[in-house]
């Protein structure tokens, strides 16, 4: 059995209609001093110029609910503080994240290219790790999550994805939902990967159902915080996740992509 490894030299067919929503890098972090609120958005602000403007900041709250029959459900919040800070691109497409424990960039449809956005979350993160000196990064990750516009009235969800829902062969009945999750180790690599199908149903039915294809990797172990180190690791994880997408989607669902 030949042993796994990435190959970054593979080439992967560009979509011109890619079925990406939402592409998400994220970068969690260690950090030797806890973050004042205003001088990070201070600093971050700083940042931008006019690309971004602040959309507001975050609380972290816990919810809790203790149940003790016949008595009603005894319900309880507790504030755990600020949690980070949200800024937006002006033509909305980019959001991002600078938390008291980490950055995460998001770029919303549609998608551009992998260079665009990737450059600009590592420009982004340059500006985060040099305000916020992190020790280390604990969880590196990349994720994007696709859409499938079916046609109206389309059931046969295996034409499209390698593993769609099914009923029993002697039940002829119609499926109304479907979530299958994959949890992938990756040999010979301190990545993991999270692999999520599910249904989506649309308010108006007559245009189809969505079929949501959600591929999310991750480092497990603790990485550098060097942008040329988080840069290298994150076009392996791009591999791993063009590995999956063009494994899993059929050549039918690649026809409405090209």
């Amino acid at each position: 059995m030949t042993e796994f490894a990435i190959n970054l030299d593979e080439s992967f067919e560009t979509l011109a209609k890619a079925p990406i929503v939402e592409a998400v890098i994220y970068i969690q972090t260690s950090l030797d001093e806890p973050i004042v609120e205003h001088s990070l958005q201070q600093a971050m602000s700083g940042k931008f110029g006019n690309g971004y403007h602040f959309a507001g900041s975050q609380r972290e709250v816990q919810f809790q609910a203790t149940v003790t029959p016949p008595q009603p459900p005894n319900q309880s919040f507790r504030d755990l503080g600020w949690k980070g800070l949200r800024f937006q691109s002006i033509d909305k497409k980019y959001i991002v994240q600078f938390n008291r424990d980490g950055f995460g960039l998001s770029r919303l449809e549609p998608y551009e290219t992998w260079e665009k956005f990737s450059d600009e979350a590592l420009r982004l993160w340059n500006g985060y790790a040099e305000f916020t000196k992190p020790t280390q990064v604990t969880r590196l990750g990349l994720r994007y999550i696709n859409s499938i516009q079916l046609p109206p009235n389309e059931l046969q969800f295996g034409e499209y994805v390698s593993v769609g829902p099914s009923t029993p062969e002697s039940l002829n009945f119609s499926v109304s939902g479907f979530m299958h999750q994959d949890a992938v180790v990756v040999p010979n690599y301190s990545y993991a990967i999270n692999i999520i199908k599910t249904l989506q149903r649309p308010p108006d039915l007559s245009i189809g159902l969505n079929l949501i294809l959600d591929i999310d990797t991750f480092s497990t172990v603790p990485l550098s915080v060097h942008r040329s180190k988080i840069k290298n690791h994150l076009a392996e994880m791009r591999w791993l996740k063009n590995k999956v997408f063009f494994d899993t989607v059929t050549e039918k669902s690649l026809e409405r992509f090209r």
